[in-house]
C-alpha cells in the first residue's frame, strides 16, 4: 500500500492529508507541538473557560474554499463539529470623529451606509461578490493554469493590479477609502506598491459573498473537524514529535511538508536541484503580527468596549488604524523595519457571534498589531493605547492580559519566521509566484516531496487549497 507522511498539522497539511487518504493512501500526520492546528488553535489563557483563538481568527475564505465545500458536501463539516457564526455587523473601520467605514454582509447596506460611494462601492464589488464562488475557482490555483473563467479572472485582475491607495481614490469619501485601505492592510505590505489592493478586493468580496464568520467555540474546532474527518479515512495524527532529519520520514512513499520554505529547505538539504534549493533560501519573510488578548469585564448597559462609534459595538472585527493615508504611512514604516508609534491593529470581539466563548460578564478581546519583521520589543501599550484612541475608558475594563511577541510568535509556530503569520512577504513577485516559479509550485525538487503550506499557492487564509493542491500534484505523479 503506498505511504504518505504530513509534517504540520495546519489546515494545509491536513487538507493533504485527507485529500490523499481519499485516494485510498494510508496517511500519519507528525505535528511537533503537543497540540494540532498551526496558527488555527484555540486557548484559554486568562480565566478558566475564556476562549481566544491563537492566531487565525475570523474565516471568509473557508467559506468561499472550493475544497471546504467539497469536504461539506461529501462529511458534513458539522458532523464533524464544525458550526459556523456570524456577528450583525462584519467589520467596522472607526476614525478619529467618531464615523466609521461599515462594512455588512449585505451589499446593499453597506452602500447605503456609504452615502455617495454607495453606488460605487455597488459597482466594484457587486459583480466580484454574486460571482464569488466562480472567482476563488481560478484565484485560489497556481498563477499558471487554465483558467475556468477567464473574463471574472480579468475583471478582478484590473483592479488587484493596482495600488490600493490608488484604488481607494475610486471613493470620494473618507470611511469608504479607510474602509477598503483597512482591508487590504491584511497583506502586511506597502500600500502603495502595485498588487497591493489584491487582497483588499478579495477579502471586501468575499465578505458580502460570505461574510467573515467565526467558528463555534473557538478557531481550534476547524482543525478538530478536519482531524476527524481524516481518522474517519484510517489517516493517524502524532503530536510532540519534531521532524528535524529527513531520516524520519525516508522510508514513506510520498511526503507533504506543511512547513516555511527555509525550514523545508533544511530538512531537505543537498537533496534539492541548485536553483530550487536556491529559490527556497532566497525566499522573503514580510512584517509580523504582535498579539495581545485581552479579557474584559462588560458594563452594566451590556456594552464591552466602549467604542465612540456605536457600530463598533456589533462588529466582529475591527481595523483601527485611521485613514488611509494614516494606514498607509503606518504600513510604510513597518515594512522599513521601524515600529510606528500608532500601529495598525486588527481587533476580534468574536465574542458577539459566539457568546459561549465567555464566561459571565468577562469577554475575550483579540487583537495583534502590525511591528516591524522580527520586532524584539514591547508593542503592548502601543496596542492598548490605539484601542483607547477610538475606545475611550478601555483600559478601566481589562481584567487581564495574555501577551504573544515576536519572539513568541516564531517559537509558538515555526512557520511563523520573524513572526510573519502569513508564511511570506506579500511583494507582487511572491503574489505572483511563490514560494518560486514554476509549473508546480508544490514540487521541491527531490521525487515524492511536495510542500503544502501557506508558502505556496493560494497563499495565506484558512482555506487548505494549498493541501489540497499540492496533494492533487502529487497523485497525479503518481498517475
Amino acid at each position: 500500500m503506498t505511504t504518505a507522511v504530513v509534517v504540520g498539522s495546519g489546515p494545509n497539511g491536513l487538507a493533504a492529508a485527507i485529500e490523499l487518504a481519499r485516494a485510498g493512501i494510508d496517511v500519519h500526520v507528525i505535528e511537533g507541538a503537543d497540540k494540532i492546528g498551526g496558527g488555527t488553535r484555540s486557548s484559554e489563557y486568562i480565566v478558566d473557560g475564556l476562549v481566544h483563538d491563537d492566531c487565525s481568527a475570523f474565516h471568509p475564505t473557508a467559506l468561499a474554499s472550493p475544497y471546504f465545500k467539497e469536504l461539506d458536501r461529501e462529511f458534513g463539516l458539522a458532523k464533524h463539529g464544525l458550526t459556523w457564526l456570524w456577528p450583525e455587523i462584519d467589520l467596522v473601520h472607526p476614525l478619529d470623529d467618531s464615523t466609521a467605514g461599515v462594512l455588512w454582509r449585505d451589499i446593499n447596506r453597506t452602500a447605503e451606509g456609504l452615502g455617495v460611494d454607495g453606488k460605487r462601492w455597488l459597482d466594484v464589488f457587486g459583480y466580484l461578490a454574486e460571482n464569488f464562488d466562480e472567482l476563488v475557482q481560478d484565484v485560489f490555483q497556481p498563477i499558471v493554469h487554465v483558467p475556468k473563467h477567464p473574463l471574472m479572472l480579468a475583471r478582478f485582475g484590473t483592479g488587484a493590479l493596482l495600488p490600493a491607495t490608488g484604488f481607494a481614490r475610486m471613493f470620494k469619501t473618507p470611511q469608504a477609502r479607510a474602509l477598503f485601505g483597512g482591508v487590504a492592510a491584511h497583506m502586511f505590505g506597502t500600500l502603495t506598491l502595485p498588487l497591493s489592493s489584491a487582497v483588499g478586493s478579495m477579502l471586501t468580496a468575499a465578505a458580502h459573498a460570505h461574510g467573515w464568520p467565526v467558528a463555534q467555540g473557538g478557531s481550534g474546532s476547524i482543525v478538530a473537524a478536519l482531524a476527524s474527518i481524516l481518522r474517519s479515512l484510517g489517516g493517524t495524527i502524532e503530536t510532540g514529535n519534531w521532524v528535524n532529519n529527513y531520516a524520519q520520514i525516508a522510508d514513506y512513499d510520498i511526503v507533504m511538508l506543511d512547513i516555511a520554505p527555509d525550514a523545508a529547505g533544511r530538512l531537505l538539504d543537498g537533496r534539492q536541484p541548485d536553483r530550487i534549493a536556491r529559490a527556497y533560501r532566497k525566499f522573503r519573510y514580510g512584517t509580523a503580527a504582535y498579539k495581545v488578548d485581552y479579557a474584559v469585564r462588560g458594563d452594566s448597559d451590556g456594552s464591552v468596549v466602549p467604542w465612540t462609534n456605536p457600530h463598533a459595538r456589533k462588529a466582529g472585527t475591527l481595523h483601527l488604524s485611521g485613514t488611509i493615508s494614516q494606514t498607509a504611512a503606518v504600513e510604510r514604516q513597518t515594512v522599513r523595519g521601524q515600529m510606528p508609534d500608532k500601529p495598525f491593529i486588527l481587533l476580534g470581539q468574536q465574542f458577539l457571534a459566539d457568546p459561549s466563548r465567555s464566561v459571565g460578564d468577562i469577554h475575550p478581546v483579540w487583537a495583534y498589531a502590525h511591528v516591524p519583521q522580527g520586532y524584539p520589543g514591547d508593542a503592548t501599550d502601543a496596542i492598548t493605547s490605539q484601542i483607547e484612541r477610538f475606545a475611550p475608558g478601555f483600559r478601566d475594563r481589562i481584567v487581564g492580559v495574555h501577551v504573544r511577541n515576536v519572539p513568541q510568535m516564531q517559537a509558538y509556530n515555526p512557520n511563523y519566521v520573524g513572526g510573519d503569520i502569513s508564511a511570506g512577504a506579500n511583494t507582487a513577485r511572491q503574489i505572483i509566484a511563490r514560494p518560486r516559479f514554476g509549473l508546480n509550485p508544490y514540487a521541491t525538487g527531490v521525487e515524492g516531496v511536495y510542500l503544502c503550506s501557506s508558502a505556496t499557492p493560494p497563499g495565506g487564509g484558512v482555506h487548505g487549497m494549498g493541501g489540497f493542491n499540492a496533494a492533487r500534484a502529487a497523485l497525479k505523479a503518481r498517475g
